[in-house]
């Protein structure tokens, strides 16, 4: 999975994010749940149940987050006057883990009988539910009922996985880890979602030619660039689907998957999907060529020289340029040793591209499998050559700039 990492920076920066704690041997997961929130940016408020201090003692909240635990509804030490409301206000996301079959109940129910749920009921922001008990409490129909009643009410529920619980049966009722749950919340309030209501199709990764059962032809892509394209247009409210040849990396949560390990696949793929989609970014190394023959048997070992023929893949990008409708756009990247700037832009014009990210492997920072890059972005009207920034940086420029281009034809088209 791609997640939240240090490329993100402050990413959360001037955000208030409300965590509520409620009794369960999870707590500890939470922990390091407002560690990394902090370590974004965010200003972190930790409210827990009275039964939740028998796991984790509130001076560890205290010290992650530099404000006090929201424990004592009628703590008269507070810095606000009524300090349940006043945070409750300025939170901007509330997300309860573990959230135990009680808290369930009492808010599905609305009933606010202690700091927590009390400052719940208040908070007006986006609420995210982190079930977390036993396998036959969980699927009790009473709290599944309960769990019903907060999907209508509004509340986003994070399923619970299926492993060992605090009892040692195996089933579902475990919390997820803490990258998952911090996604859900950076997914919440990290970027305006100005991406909402388009379609946008990514390809990333190696494309493999196969040569025989054993042996292919392949590439140094790693797929960071456009696992990281994808994710920021998801987390900016957009419908993304990814196509992903080989890569080492997991996918990020919230988008569709698809594979397409080969060239021909990747083009089958893109073909099919692409008329549902509003805009293309094609990050994947797709190879120029493959073999012309495939070897059912592995090709042995001789004493002589191994010579292969090789026959033209089909071009992805010049065929979706060719066959793209009036309100669609479409990016291409362009990796170079030479001539950078003189082969992107013929490589704009060729394919129809609406733009192309061109990049060079010769620069230090940028290229494969790095964490940064420096792009140029290539548009008929335009030539934007960026500094060297991280991945996520660069994926929103693209973003802002396809979103520009996106608006500037569909105004004309309307």
């Amino acid at each position: 999975m791609v997640s939240t990492s240090d490329m993100d920076g402050n990413i959360l920066d001037k955000k208030t994010v409300l965590i509520g704690v409620t009794g369960s041997i999870a707590v500890y997961k939470i922990c390091n749940l407002a560690r990394m929130l902090t370590k974004l940016g965010a200003d972190v408020h930790v409210a827990m149940t009275p039964n939740a201090t028998q796991f984790v003692n509130p001076l560890t909240f205290e010290t992650l987050t530099q404000h006090k635990c929201l424990i004592d509804t009628f703590d008269r030490n507070f810095e606000y006057s009524v300090e349940h409301v006043s945070i409750a206000k300025k939170a901007d996301v509330a997300i309860i883990a573990p959230a135990s079959a009680n808290v369930i109940g009492k808010i599905a129910n609305g009933i606010a009988d202690d700091m927590l749920t009390t400052t719940v009921m208040a908070c007006t922001c986006k609420k995210i539910i982190a079930p977390a008990m036993n396998h036959n409490m969980f699927h009790n129909p009473i709290v599944q009922d309960n769990i019903k009643k907060l999907k209508n009410f509004g509340y986003e529920i994070i399923e619970p996985v299926k492993g060992m619980l605090a009892n040692r049966d195996i089933g579902d009722g475990k919390l997820p880890d803490e990258n998952t749950l911090l996604e859900y919340v950076v997914r919440e309030i990290a970027f305006e979602k100005d991406l909402q209501g388009l379609k946008i199709l990514v390809t990333a990764g190696a494309t493999r030619e196969s040569i025989d059962p054993v042996r292919f032809v392949t590439n140094h892509s790693t797929g960071k660039m456009g696992y990281a394209i994808a994710r920021c247009a998801m987390l900016r409210g957009a419908d993304v689907t990814l196509v992903s040849a080989h890569t080492d990396i997991e996918p990020p949560m919230f988008v569709g998957n698809l594979s397409a390990i080969s060239a021909e696949e990747m083009f089958q793929t893109v073909k099919e999907n692409f008329p549902q989609n509003d805009i293309l970014v094609m990050t994947s190394a797709v190879a120029d060529y493959t073999p012309a023959e495939f070897s059912e048997n592995k090709i042995k070992k001789s004493d002589g020289e191994l010579l292969l023929k090789f026959r033209r893949t089909t071009d992805i990008l010049k065929y979706i340029g060719e066959n793209k409708n009036p309100r669609q756009i479409v990016c291409g990247f362009s990796m170079e040793t030479e001539n950078l700037l003189e082969n992107s832009r013929k490589k704009l014009i060729s394919k129809n591209a609406d733009m192309i990210c061109a990049n060079s492997v010769n620069q230090r920072g940028a290229g494969f499998g790095t964490d940064t890059n420096i792009v140029t972005l290539i548009t008929e009207k335009s030539s934007e050559m960026l500094d060297i920034m991280t991945k996520s940086d660069v994926a929103n420029i693209i973003l802002d700039r396809l979103l520009e281009l996106y608006n500037n034809k569909n105004n004309k088209n309307n």
